[in-house]
């Protein structure tokens, strides 16, 4: 059994961002996505969901527009914006730097020499 993976602050905007830079999708899909790329270790709760890609769409990132889902379902489809898009890739550069900076934390193999008494 994985152990549950818990969002660290600001996660799910970058996350919801970077699902419909492949194009426009429904909540639903959004969090299937989300799972399936991340082997399961992710999965985002219809409550969480909902609520951030209304803000996100008030923030002008995501625009919304109603249709027909897979299972011909009427579904609110979401799509980036102009702005959406920026928001993206300033999150990218951001999260990329934090992974990255903590990549060498986790992965440090020596105890710094000023604490070496």
């Amino acid at each position: 059994m994985k152990p549950k993976v818990e969002l660290v602050k600001g996660t799910l905007d970058i996350m919801i961002l970077k699902s419909l830079s492949w194009g426009p999708m429904h909540g639903y899909s959004v969090s299937r996505w989300i799972r399936q790329t991340t082997n399961e270790a992710l999965q985002i709760e219809e409550g969480a969901l909902y609520p951030a890609l209304h803000r996100m769409e008030e923030r002008g990132w995501l625009k919304a527009e109603w249709g027909l889902s897979e299972n011909n379902r009427r579904a609110k489809f979401y799509h980036l914006t102009d702005l959406g898009r920026k928001q993206l890739k300033a999150g990218e550069s951001s999260w990329t730097s934090f992974a990255e900076a903590l990549a060498k934390i986790l992965g440090a193999t020596e105890r710094p020499a000023w604490a070496q008494s």
